[in-house]
């Protein structure tokens, strides 16, 4: 062996400064850094294989339905191809690697289509003399398709459910479960359900286990003010191993105050709230309502808690908007942001669009749109003056001033009336729902759907606060060369480009996976 040596001064001494050597291999006499065998990679690879007796080939157990991958011995877990999750249940498979220590794991690329998944691993073992070898191998596992338990009951009998969530809101509009179902699509909140149901005032939610449906109820009281109920039904009981079989159901009901309601606060709300009001617009509706008085601008909060403890209804809808076109406008106050949000009082002179040409009935009001109308606008609001409402809130205050016309938002009707109908640049997705008999019958609550379903894109192209939650979709019929009538297309509100998400869709020869993208280390 060959050594240099090397002198170096540290503080005025002379410190010998030790240099590597070489040595020969002992197999074949190549030169080499010495180990503990003094033998090459090459001769020590010959001496000793490492992987052996490691698993080459394994089965993994694919479930077609739900795209779930089974891990012993009853687990079934969601996971896409080349994925994080596809690759710890793929080295969990192999029983003998822990006696060796894994390095590094990835994805070698394979056909889509082929039922086969390769993982090429680097591991490291300790081999002759304390000497450190490192190899890599590869595993193959052959996807063997299988359905899980609750795909197969629900191929074999749909109606073979556990749990139930039976989701109502007790309005005359379908408004709030347009929005949830995006809200649900978008966070894939349904995705363990057996089967979904459309009823006449809500939505029938069915689970093969009382787990998934409790947490999907856990789920709707974070995105709407809700309560529940939880009920269960004995099915069959076996009193040899004493084993219950129940179906439970729970019963979900969404508060019935909507975004854009006016509402009339009982006396013991107001006063817990501030005093503010007692006539209040909901503008916002999460896991709380978000109250604003148009006349002060004071806002107030009120959970789900808060509601149903002292629950009250609306005294008028958006159903019931009435549209003005507004004469005068006069700022009187400096403009606010509540909650992104963006508000200012005016005095404003406005008119019903439906008294031109038969009175001159001109109304005085204050709004808190005045940062969005000008003179000639049209705007949405409540009209008081013509309302008869029999609200027993309403009634239980005395010498409580009530406004003729409260506005609500500003309205784009008109402009819409001078442009041809043609398909929007975005689109949303649906859920695979059943409809219930009676109401796929029923032509005309079919063209009721129809229609607020069209009120509801609207404000959604309006109102950007309300996409925040929702994925927009590009639309591939969307044709920008289209001709239509350009009067006032630049005052619509439209959805920017930006804010839309492209619409994978997989063909045959493409579905399942591209290419090995998905390389992850382990230690």
């Amino acid at each position: 062996m060959d050594m240099a040596g090397e002198e170096m001064v540290v503080g005025g001494m002379f410190m010998p400064q030790q240099t590597v050597g070489s040595v020969l291999c002992c197999m074949c006499g190549v030169s080499m850094q010495p180990n503990a065998a003094n033998m090459c990679v090459r001769c020590l690879r010959s001496q000793s294989d490492i992987t052996e007796g490691l698993e080459k080939h394994v089965i993994l157990h694919y479930c077609t339905e739900c795209n779930c991958y089974l891990q012993p011995p009853k687990t079934w877990i969601r996971a896409s191809l080349e994925s994080k999750e596809l690759l710890t249940i793929c080295i969990k498979r192999l029983k003998k690697l822990s006696r060796l220590r894994l390095v590094h794991a990835e994805f070698v690329w394979t056909e889509p289509h082929s039922k086969r998944i390769k993982v090429k691993l680097r591991v490291q073992k300790e081999v002759l003399n304390g000497a450190i070898l490192e190899q890599s191998y590869i595993v193959e596992y052959v996807q063997v398709d299988k359905m899980c338990e609750s795909c197969s009951r629900a191929q074999a009998n749909p109606d073979q459910w556990s749990a139930v969530v039976q989701l109502r809101q007790h309005v005359p509009h379908r408004r709030t479960f347009f929005y949830l179902e995006q809200v649900i699509l978008k966070h894939d909140a349904a995705a363990r359900s057996i089967k979904i149901t459309q009823m006449d005032r809500g939505i029938d939610f069915f689970f093969g286990h009382r787990s998934h449906a409790s947490n999907f109820k856990d789920f709707l009281g974070q995105v709407v003010p809700i309560r529940s109920r939880d009920d269960k039904q004995l099915v069959s009981h076996d009193t040899k191993s004493n084993n219950y079989n129940y179906k439970h159901t729970f019963s979900v009901e969404i508060c019935p105050i909507c975004r854009e309601d006016l509402v009339c606060l009982p006396h013991k709300v107001s006063a817990r709230l501030g005093n503010i009001g007692p006539l209040v617009l909901c503008t916002k509706v999460s896991n709380r309502l978000l109250l604003l008085d148009p006349v002060s601008l004071r806002t107030a909060y009120m959970d789900a808690e808060q509601y149903w403890w002292s629950p009250f209804k609306s005294l008028l809808s958006c159903r019931q908007l009435v549209e003005y076109i507004v004469l005068d406008i006069e700022a009187s106050g400096s403009a606010i942001t509540i909650e992104g949000t963006k508000y200012s009082l005016a005095e404003a002179q406005v008119a019903r669009v439906s008294d031109f040409g038969k009175n001159d009935l001109i109304f005085n009001v204050r709004t808190h749109l005045g940062h969005l109308l000008n003179p000639g606008d049209y705007a949405l609001g409540y009209d008081l003056y013509g309302a008869n409402s029999n609200d027993f809130e309403l009634d239980n205050y005395r010498n409580l001033f009530i406004p003729d016309v409260l506005l609500v938002k500003k309205s784009y009707e008109e402009q819409r009336k001078g442009r041809r109908m043609k398909p929007r640049a975005w689109k949303l997705k649906s859920m695979d729902m059943e409809v219930e008999e009676t109401a796929a019958r029923n032509r005309a609550e079919k063209d009721k759907r129809d229609m607020e379903y069209e009120a509801f894109l609207r404000d959604l192209e309006e109102n950007p606060e309300l996409r925040f939650n929702i994925s927009l979709y590009q639309n591939k019929e969307y044709h920008p060369s289209e001709t239509v009538s350009t009067v006032g297309a630049d005052d619509i509100p439209s959805v920017p480009l930006e804010e839309l998400l492209a619409d994978l869709e997989l063909s045959d020869d493409e579905e399942g996976g591209s290419g090995s993208g998905a390389n992850e280390m382990m230690e």
